[in-house]
């Protein structure tokens, strides 16, 4: 099935305002993500959604494809159904079963190969959406509420994301739970807890679905909108990767990953 990618970017973020704007190695941070995606062998093209015409201007000023959007937007996935909704407005033609993928703007790690993945989740004729998870390989991301955890049944289809420890191991959990240093006192190889990768893929008419629904109880206890979608009965396929980002939600993020990316240079 067909594939694009649209990444979010958004000016008015509430800890890190301007961020997709941040140079990293010599480049705005959007036009990092933007030029990984691109790199993406199943994706046929990329935009940037944004509200923010500096961030637009940026993104047409190094050869990449933006939508304007509005301001009003609460998510993500709000956005890039309106940037959906005017490139096919515009004569872009998008059928209710392409594919659309969500790249996070602030991840300018992003592998092209986690794109492909997450487009290849979509085969499965039974998803609804598609995203990708990582087996978590430092103990105090378990407990991290920061760290979004995922659990997903024998097809893979996801059964619940939450904020905190799931599956909590009862035998192993309980032991630590009121101790500080909870990390130091099991070992992580008896634990199977994935840590959720923020990237989705979306048929194109559920994206448009899912953006018209008011947002859901779960998703506004755990302050997660892929909830929306599995309390409105989407199915949502897991993929393992094995592939780490480092997303960006502060300068501190921001000093991570360009010392990462100056490694990799």
């Amino acid at each position: 099935m067909p594939a694009i990618v649209i990444i979010p970017s958004r000016y008015a973020s509430t800890r890190f305002p301007g961020k997709p704007l941040y140079h990293l190695s010599g480049k705005p941070m959007i036009q990092h993500v933007y030029e990984r995606s691109k790199q993406a062998m199943l994706a046929q093209d990329v935009f940037v959604a944004t509200e923010n015409k500096l961030i637009y201007d940026t993104v047409k000023g190094f050869g990449g494809k933006a939508v304007m959007t509005s301001e009003r937007h609460l998510s993500g996935t709000d956005r890039i159904a309106e940037a959906a909704v005017r490139l096919q407005e515009a004569g872009y033609k998008i059928k209710s079963t392409d594919i659309i993928v969500n790249v996070q703007g602030d991840e300018p790690m992003v592998h092209p190969d986690m794109v492909d993945e997450v487009i290849s989740v979509m085969d499965d004729e039974l998803a609804s959406m598609g995203t990708l998870a990582k087996r978590i390989e430092d103990a105090e991301d378990i407990f991290d509420p920061n760290v979004v955890k995922v659990v997903f049944n024998e097809e893979g289809f996801a059964l619940y994301f939450s904020r905190s420890p799931i599956p909590f191991h009862r035998d192993i959990f309980q032991k630590t739970e009121n101790r500080k240093q909870k990390t130091d006192f099991f070992n992580l190889s008896s634990v199977f807890c994935y840590k959720h990768i923020g990237i989705y893929a979306y048929k194109a008419d559920v994206l448009l679905r899912l953006s018209a629904l008011p947002p859901a109880r779960l998703e506004q206890i755990e302050k997660l909108e892929q909830l929306r979608a599995l309390e409105n009965g989407f199915k949502i396929k897991v993929k393992e990767t094995q592939f780490e980002t480092i997303g960006v939600d502060t300068p501190m993020d921001a000093e991570k990953v360009e010392k990462c990316l100056s490694i990799s240079l």
